[in-house]
């Protein structure tokens, strides 16, 4: 993205940031999922701008040319990320810098995106709106222009938003609404840890929550309150993942339909080729000490959400634990958390059991 782009982006979200607030979120006590905190009123909002929110999500009208939505990156069937392609695919097929993540519980996220770069879900969306390879619109104008002129879209800002219509506040606001419905949690590790029937663990999942807590020193970053898990400290590290450059995948695991995954050649879909650089959230703050950094990713429904990492370079949940298991990728700025940690087979399949479990 050239620095035409970048700016417009800066601007497009300071403007909105100033109307919706980045202040902290008022919780209520909302019905929620055992094992997640109150989702936050203001946010979630009214029925309507759920319902408004979910039809502009699944919508590629919402795309300069017709052709994307962000339900295109984020699928529901795999977990809100995707699992077609390590990196996501962007306007016009272009291949963009990161993978898709998963949007299970992203209300909850203090810092969005993998570089942590946007803290307020409502002005989130205006990023990928904006930026010229994703969704490729040349300004916000334009863009409600369109949704104002349409017969479906004015009367129904008109009944979610009395007296404000479309602007764009309310489509940040509407969007954000029906995220705020993506709630992942009640679990059987939920059942377990805080709902008291101890048995919705097998024996060896309780032995890899055991290490996830403890010997894997998982639980450091991927937190677990008293009396709730969101599985993040909302914060970032260098795991070293992103050090070295890597090179693509030949191949790539495709859902094609549910329950029917295939080993595809990448390079006959126009996939395959070297990755591009990434150093993380020194790109948002220019402090060395955070180079090749990522914040920290939540982990429900992690077993449905591959490929993993801010570059999808790893395929399966074996790969990740393989990876930490081995100390991550050793670098000058490598966080201190990430060191060898020796599990024995039958360990890492216990923590593979557990994952599984959320």
């Amino acid at each position: 993205m050239g620095l035409g782009g970048e700016l417009r982006l800066t601007l497009a979200a300071a403007a909105l940031s100033l109307v919706v607030g980045l202040g902290p979120a008022k919780a209520d006590d909302m019905a929620r999922p055992l094992g997640l905190p109150p989702v936050p009123r203001e946010i979630a909002g009214a029925p309507a701008m759920q319902k408004l929110g979910e039809k502009l999500f699944f919508d590629r009208s919402l795309a300069a040319n017709g052709t994307l939505s962000c339900a295109m990156c984020h699928i529901p069937a795999q977990a809100f990320a995707s699992n077609q392609s390590a990196l996501s695919i962007g306007m016009e097929g272009r291949s963009l810098r990161r993978n898709a993540p998963s949007l299970y519980n992203v209300v909850f996220k203090r810092y969005l995106f993998h570089d942590g770069r946007e803290t307020d879900l409502a002005a989130q969306v205006w990023g990928p709106l904006l930026a010229p390879d994703e969704m490729g619109n040349a300004g916000v104008g334009p863009l409600l222009a369109r949704l104002r002129s349409d017969p479906d879209y004015g009367p129904s800002f008109d009944a979610a938003f009395p007296g404000e219509g479309v602007t764009m506040t309310t489509l940040g606001r509407a969007i954000a609404a029906y995220e705020a419905t993506l709630l992942r949690g009640d679990s059987r590790f939920d059942r377990a840890l805080f709902g008291g029937d101890k048995a919705a663990l097998s024996a060896e999942e309780w032995r890899g929550y055991e290490i996830f807590v403890g010997k894997g020193g998982c639980v450091a970053c991927h937190r677990i309150e008293s009396d709730a898990a969101l599985f993040t400290d909302q914060a970032w590290h260098n795991t070293g993942v992103a050090f070295k450059a890597r090179a693509a995948p030949a191949t790539r695991r495709i859902q094609l339909a549910p329950g029917l995954v295939k080993e595809v050649d990448l390079s006959a879909l126009g996939l395959a080729g070297a990755a591009p650089r990434d150093v993380g959230r020194f790109e948002i703050t220019n402090d060395p000490a955070d180079r090749w950094a990522y914040t920290t990713p939540m982990l429900r429904g992690v077993a449905n959400s591959w490929p993993y990492m801010h570059d999808g370079s790893l395929a399966t949940l074996e790969e990740v634990v393989d990876f930490y298991d081995g100390g991550g990728g050793p670098n000058p700025a490598l966080d201190p958390r990430i060191k060898p940690l020796a599990l024995t087979p039958a360990e890492k399949a216990a923590l593979l059991a557990f994952l599984e479990a959320l």
